[in-house]
């Protein structure tokens, strides 16, 4: 006759004695993921940013090796002081108002026009999103074609409805920076509707179901439902948008240089004049860190006003 033996919890103790090490193990697992990430963050992201600081203190120049003689604040009192610095801040400014409303808004109108598509819906997903793959120098490329005088297509269909002299739309001060950013809006469009078409997916279609039933058209589900429960998607949006704007560089730099005049030029051509065409790359970096705590500012607004909603949840 054989005995069985059966196998006898060893209760909560022994079971709680394994934890440990298996928190141990995971957290080992969790560091050695982290740790190829924290190393290129702190040689690429954290060094740099370090030493930019410290250059912005001192007279450090392309032209010679080292940081140069001491300089204090003086860099950043230069920067503050002049007026080439405000009129590229303003600049900078005055792009992010002409392309931050229209890429907000025409997304949203966009993604709401897909989401109620029953047919081709994959067709305009790809029609809208297709430019924001398109690098920079070709759209640039492409735009300044578009605003060629006399033979770019512009001024062809301006000249069709009885137009017959457009403005210059590059090389007029009034309207390089419309023009650049009209061109912004169809290159990043896509982003933005991306965006919004991720959020439309999380609104239950039951609501929409009920309020057909209770007689609503589609104008008032779209005002009463989806505007609202867009919100949080919205402000998400118009952060990133704005950032995003404040950091222009790409499409004025090949399509004005910075011009009429320097009409168009932003903070960061201003940096990049300053650092690489005058050398003064300490200058540079005072000019840079003012514009930085300008960015920082505005991601530190969105962050603890996204925050303040969950504290009351």
């Amino acid at each position: 006759m054989s005995i069985q033996t059966i196998p006898v919890d060893a209760g909560p103790r022994a079971r709680t004695a394994v934890r440990p090490h298996k928190r141990r193990d995971e957290g080992r697992a969790g560091w050695g993921l982290a740790t190829p990430f924290l190393i290129f963050y702190v040689l690429f992201l954290i060094g740099p940013t370090v030493h930019g600081i410290i250059m912005s203190f001192f007279n450090s120049s392309l032209q010679h090796s080292g940081l140069g003689g001491f300089a204090g604040p003086n860099n950043y009192t230069e920067a503050l002081t002049s007026a080439d610095f405000w009129q590229s801040m303003w600049h900078t400014v005055l792009f992010t108002l002409l392309t931050t409303p229209p890429l907000v808004a025409i997304a949203l109108v966009l993604a709401i026009f897909t989401d109620r598509l029953s047919r081709g819906r994959w067709f305009y997903r790809l029609v809208f999103f297709a430019p924001y793959v398109v690098p920079s120098a070709a759209m640039a490329l492409i735009w300044t074609w578009l605003y060629t005088p006399q033979i770019g297509l512009w001024d062809t269909w301006l000249s069709a409805v009885g137009i017959s002299n457009p403005p210059n739309w590059l090389a007029d001060p009034n309207w390089a920076m419309i023009s650049v950013a009209l061109a912004t809006v169809w290159w990043t469009l896509g982003f933005n509707f991306v965006l919004y078409l991720a959020g439309l997916q999380e609104i239950p279609r039951e609501l929409y179901e009920a309020a057909a039933v209770d007689g609503a058209s589609r104008w008032h589900q779209v005002r009463r439902i989806t505007i609202p429960l867009l919100n949080r998607t919205t402000a998400l949006v118009l952060v990133l948008q704005i950032i995003a704007s404040l950091k222009i560089f790409d499409q004025i730099f090949l399509m004005t240089a910075g011009g009429p005049n320097y009409a168009t030029r932003p903070l960061l051509e201003y940096v990049y004049d300053i650092g690489f065409t005058d050398f003064r790359t300490g200058y540079a970096a005072a000019a840079s860190m003012l514009y930085f705590l300008v960015i920082l500012a505005v991601s530190l607004v969105w962050f603890f006003a996204s925050r303040r909603p969950q504290k009351g949840a």
